[in-house]
C-alpha cells in the first residue's frame, strides 16, 4: 500500500506574546495557534478546512509550507519531514507544493506585468528554460485558466478580483506542483465569481491530477469540491470525515451548528431544521477554555468537558466530543 502525499503529525504552531507590562526577563504568554492537529492526505484528494476566524486555518497552511516555525512532524510521500529540513533542502520542494492566498491583488507584485507574475517561479524552479520557452508556457497557462494570452502585459491593478485570482492560480500551477494550498481562496470574491473559481479548480484537479487543500469559512462553500472535510476550532480537530459523511451524519455540535447556519433552498426543509447558535464570541486563543475548548458555547456541555480533553481518535470518521451525535431541539431550548 502507498504511503500518503501528505502526513501531518501532532502539528503545533506556537507564538511568544508579550504580556502587557511585563519585565524584559519574565517569560512571554504563549499563544497555541495549531495544536496537536493529524491527518493525511492522498493522492489526488482534496482536504477541505473549515472553521470560524480565528481558529488557526491560515496558520495551519502556513506551517506546512515553512511560513512559519512548527513542530510536529509533516512527511511528503511517506519519507521526508518538511519541517527537519533546511531552507536550502526545502527549496526542491517548494516547486512541488505551491500556494494561493485569500487577498488575490495584494498577493499579486503590482510592479510587474501579469506576464512576469506567472514567469517568475520558472525562473526560480525552471532554470534551463529558455526566454521563449517560458512566454509559451505563460501564455498557455493564461488560457488554461480563462484569462486572455494578449492580456500578457497588462498589470494587475487593470483586472478584477476573479481575474487577480485566476491569475494567482496560474502562477501556482506554472511549475506543475503535486499539492495546492488555497487559503480561502473565494473569500473576497462575489458569489457568482466564487463558483467559477471553485469549478476551475475542481477541473485542474481532475486533468492534473492535483491534489487540493482548501481552506474555507463556510462549509457549503467546500461541500462540491472536499473528499475530506477537517473542522478547526481554536487550533483543534473537532471533526474529520469523508465529505458524504459528515454533511450527512456530523457528530459534533460545533460542525452542527456551522451547518445549520447554511440556508437550505427548500423552504420546508428549512423550516424543519435544528439550528443550534453559537452564542458569544470565539474565546481568546490567549486563555482558551479547560478541557474541550468548545465547551463554553456547547449545548451540551457537562463536568467532563471541563476536565478532560477530547481526542479525535483515529479512523474514518474522527470525533473531538465526550458527547457525539446530533444536538436535539430539547438541548438547545
Amino acid at each position: 500500500m502507498s504511503s500518503p502525499l501528505l502526513q501531518v503529525e501532532d502539528l503545533r504552531v506556537t507564538f511568544d506574546i508579550p504580556r502587557p507590562g511585563a519585565l524584559p526577563w519574565q517569560a512571554p504568554q504563549q499563544l497555541r495557534a495549531v495544536n496537536g492537529v493529524s491527518f493525511a492526505l492522498e493522492a489526488g484528494q482534496t482536504l477541505g478546512i473549515v472553521g470560524e476566524s480565528g481558529c488557526g486555518k491560515s496558520t495551519l497552511a502556513r506551517a506546512l509550507i515553512r511560513m512559519l516555525p512548527a513542530r510536529g512532524r509533516v512527511l511528503w510521500q511517506g519519507e521526508t519531514d518538511l519541517l527537519d529540513l533546511s531552507a536550502r533542502r526545502m527549496l526542491a520542494y517548494r516547486s512541488e507544493i505551491q500556494m494561493i492566498f485569500q487577498d488575490p491583488l495584494a498577493a499579486l507584485n503590482p510592479r510587474l506585468t501579469v506576464g512576469e507574475i506567472i514567469a517568475e517561479p520558472l525562473r526560480t524552479h525552471r532554470p534551463e528554460l529558455g526566454a521563449k520557452a517560458r512566454r509559451e508556457k505563460v501564455r498557455a497557462m493564461m488560457e488554461r485558466v480563462g484569462l486572455l494570452a494578449n492580456q500578457v502585459n497588462r498589470y494587475p491593478h487593470e483586472f478584477s478580483g476573479g481575474q487577480c485570482q485566476r491569475i494567482g492560480i496560474a502562477r501556482a500551477l506554472i511549475v506543475e506542483p503535486k499539492l495546492l494550498i488555497c487559503d480561502e481562496p473565494v473569500s473576497a470574491l462575489d458569489v457568482s465569481i466564487q463558483a467559477q473559481v471553485i469549478n476551475l479548480l475542481d477541473e485542474l484537479r481532475r486533468e492534473l491530477g492535483l491534489t487540493i487543500i482548501f481552506i474555507a469559512h463556510d462549509l457549503s462553500v467546500v461541500k462540491h469540491i472536499s473528499d475530506q472535510v477537517m473542522v478547526l476550532y481554536l487550533g483543534r480537530v473537532m471533526e474529520q470525515a469523508p465529505a458524504p459523511v459528515l454533511f450527512a451524519d456530523p457528530q459534533h455540535p460545533y460542525t452542527q451548528a456551522l451547518l445549520s447556519a447554511v440556508p437550505i433552498p427548500d423552504p420546508a426543509a428549512e423550516r424543519a431544521k435544528v439550528v443550534i447558535p453559537l452564542e458569544g464570541d470565539l474565546p481568546s486563543p490567549m486563555n482558551p477554555p479547560s478541557g474541550c475548548v468548545f465547551r463554553s458555547r456547547c449545548p451540551r456541555a457537562a463536568p467532563r468537558c471541563a476536565a478532560e480533553v477530547p481526542e479525535p481518535g483515529a479512523g474514518a470518521h474522527r470525533v473531538a466530543c465526550h458527547f457525539p451525535g446530533p444536538v436535539s431541539r430539547a438541548e438547545i431550548a
